[in-house]
């Protein structure tokens, strides 16, 4: 069985819970395609007794169907986008977190999900920009982009207006295509496919469509039709390639437990632009959770635990780095 949460394909129709004790969000909505965008809005100015807007941070959800509070119904509920802006509240950032288009409660703006490519999710990027200038007052709008959000985020720096500067959190640092074969080659079991894996993401990256009858059975969901179109989108970015090119204030977060994304693509990234800040958080997994151990079932655990906090030293981490 191949397991990535780099490419994950469905659409859940639900609005994500409150959880027990956390601060209370307004509903917030920018303009889709064909219907609302919507998201939840933490006003940083509610915790801090009036005085007026701090910063304001847009979080961008990684890949699939992962809803505003960084869940999804493939075996994540850790809910780290949640705890990441309650913990920017506490320092007096205000946060926005939203539903990706055609899923869950921003079900309504597209027909179909999976037709979504990069420019869509960066359009989509700039709608919710004005929006939270508009419902916050902040001049700016900081991204936090969290694995493949992180991408979205690098290509809206080369687009969208009124920006105060990016946070990559557990993001790629190579091509998408040469990540998800790394994560293939990571389980032995996928040896005998390898080689035509390879020559799909190849063909991809190159802008051709693949025949998914042709592939092994295992790989004809990964490459089905429905989702060439975003695959084909995804793999012509090199993420390295657009942290060079990027002008605005950068920090890269990076997680030294993370077993989808490697220290390796955060260092790449920060070697691509000298001005970047890079923190390693040497206990961080991909959810944003501490792991004592080194196992992968332990590691695995917590994207299903959201009663783990927020790793040590992730908001921290972030609100420094804004409020400085």
């Amino acid at each position: 069985m191949i397991r990535t949460a780099l490419l994950a394909a469905a659409a859940l129709l639900a609005a994500p819970l409150q959880a027990e004790g956390a601060p209370a969000g307004e509903p917030i909505e920018a303009p889709g395609p064909q219907g609302p965008l919507s998201g939840t809005l933490l006003r940083a100015s509610a915790s801090a007794g009036g005085g007026g807007e701090g910063p304001a941070a847009l979080i961008i959800p990684g890949s699939g169907p992962t809803d505003r509070d960084g869940n999804n119904p493939l075996g994540v509920a850790a809910a780290p986008y949640r705890l990441l802006a309650e913990a920017l509240l506490e320092r007096g950032i205000a946060t926005v977190r939203i539903d990706k288009r055609g899923m869950f409660a921003s079900k309504a703006a597209v027909a179909d999900a999976n037709a979504a490519i990069i420019p869509d999710y960066v359009a989509d990027t700039a709608a919710w920009v004005a929006a939270t200038r508009k419902a916050t007052g902040a001049a700016c709008i900081w991204l936090i982009g969290h694995s493949e959000g992180g991408l979205v985020a690098l290509v809206a720096a080369q687009e969208v207006p009124d920006l105060c500067g990016l946070v990559l959190v557990a993001a790629p640092g190579r091509p998408l295509g040469d990540v998800i074969k790394a994560q293939l080659r990571a389980n032995p079991a996928n040896f005998v496919i390898i080689p035509a894996t390879d020559a799909a993401i190849d063909k991809l990256a190159a802008g051709q469509r693949v025949d998914p009858s042709a592939l092994p059975q295992p790989l004809q969901g990964l490459f089905a039709p429905a989702l060439q179109g975003f695959l084909i989108s995804l793999f012509s970015y090199d993420p390295a390639d657009l942290a060079a090119t990027t002008k605005l204030p950068l920090l890269i977060v990076q997680g030294g437990k993370d077993i989808q994304v490697p220290v390796a693509d955060a260092e790449r990234l920060a070697a691509a632009n000298p001005a970047a800040k890079l923190v390693v958080l040497p206990d961080l997994n991909h959810v944003l959770k501490d792991i004592a151990g080194t196992t992968p079932a332990e590691n695995l655990a917590a994207y299903r635990d959201p009663a783990l906090p927020l790793g040590k030293g992730m908001g921290e981490a972030i609100a420094d780095f804004i409020t400085e």
